[in-house]
């Protein structure tokens, strides 16, 4: 995968399951590492998963204290350690996002 798609959408405060991402998932033959990250608005969660992803663009990144993610997001990227292993990314927007977003 060479950039993040969205699993989870936030429209107006209800979420909803993109299809595509899912069959995406279904279709992963490899054993699968995931790694989820869930905090405040504005903590370093996209800059954290794009380090993690070993590139240095992927996740959205933002420089005001408006989220620059809706939802749940995942990057699929091969595992740096495990050649059979895929690690899956999820990057969520930030909690308190009501009253900033």
């Amino acid at each position: 995968m060479d950039f993040p798609i969205c699993l989870v959408e936030n429209a107006d405060g209800e979420l909803h399951v993109v299809p595509g991402a899912i069959k995406y998932l279904m279709g992963l033959n490899q054993h699968v590492v995931v790694v989820a990250v869930v905090g405040l608005y504005r903590t370093g969660k996209s800059y954290l998963m794009n380090k993690l992803s070993g590139k240095r663009k992927g996740f959205a990144l933002g420089a005001t204290i408006q989220s620059k993610t809706k939802g749940i997001w995942i990057w699929c990227v091969p595992h740096p350690e495990k050649r059979d292993h895929t690690l899956v990314l999820l990057d969520t927007e930030g909690m308190g996002e009501g009253n900033h977003g």
